[in-house]
């Protein structure tokens, strides 16, 4: 199994391009960026009540706002309610840590694992287990930037996601990868399918976009 390295960095402003260009207003100082482990990752997140992922020993925070997060959760019913009943496998969201690869954990904003990807197809107990979900979505941020996303994708497929989604609030998107390259974007007017991830999933983006114009 590969493993996590720190490539060599001099400035910030190489660990900050080494990252994807974030902003360093995501970036840990404390543990000193490149000496961050699980432990600390855990502790942070109990710490900073924030989510957080471990990325070449460095915590960074997680992108997400309130309409990122509402938008997760309306992904997460949708596709809940399709998995659970034939006991597909699990659907979890943005606070499920998942290790690709020693040094590496990611919490995508939803996920998708099937039943074949955990150890013996039970639930694992660990707080960070190691496993490649099926689908992998990213719900995009102002602060997630496209070297960052880049990086995800790579790190995603090459560790065996099959699927991953990024849906752009702002431009009320969503962009389906496949390992093969291959990128689509769907408009507001189109519908999602699970290809054959999911088999026989479908929703309508317009449903899904919706929930941003709902008033009380």
């Amino acid at each position: 199994m590969a493993t996590a390295t720190l490539t060599s960095w001099v400035t910030i402003q190489d660990l900050i391009e080494q990252l994807g260009d974030i902003p360093p207003r995501r970036i840990l100082a404390k543990p000193f960026p490149g000496t961050a482990t699980e432990e600390d990752l855990l502790d942070a997140e109990r710490l900073h009540h924030s989510l957080f992922e471990l990325v070449d020993g460095v915590l960074v925070e997680k992108g997400m706002g309130f309409q990122e997060s509402m938008l997760a959760g309306v992904l997460i019913a949708y596709m809940r309610a399709f998995v659970i009943p034939p006991n597909l496998g699990v659907v979890v969201g943005p606070d499920a840590m998942i290790r690709l690869f020693p040094g590496l954990v990611r919490a995508p904003d939803v996920a998708y694992i099937s039943w074949d990807r955990f150890p013996d197809r039970k639930i694992p107990k660990t707080p960070i287990p190691t496993l490649a979900p099926d689908l992998a979505v990213e719900v995009l941020s102002e602060s997630n930037t496209r070297k960052e996303m880049e990086r995800k994708r790579g790190e995603y497929f090459g560790q065996g996601v099959s699927l991953v989604w990024e849906v752009d609030p702002r431009r009320r998107s969503v962009t389906v990868y496949s390992p093969d390259g291959t990128a689509v974007e769907l408009s507001e007017s189109d519908r999602l399918d699970g290809g054959e991830v999911l088999p026989g999933f479908s929703l309508e983006l317009r449903d899904l976009f919706a929930e941003l114009d709902r008033e009380g």
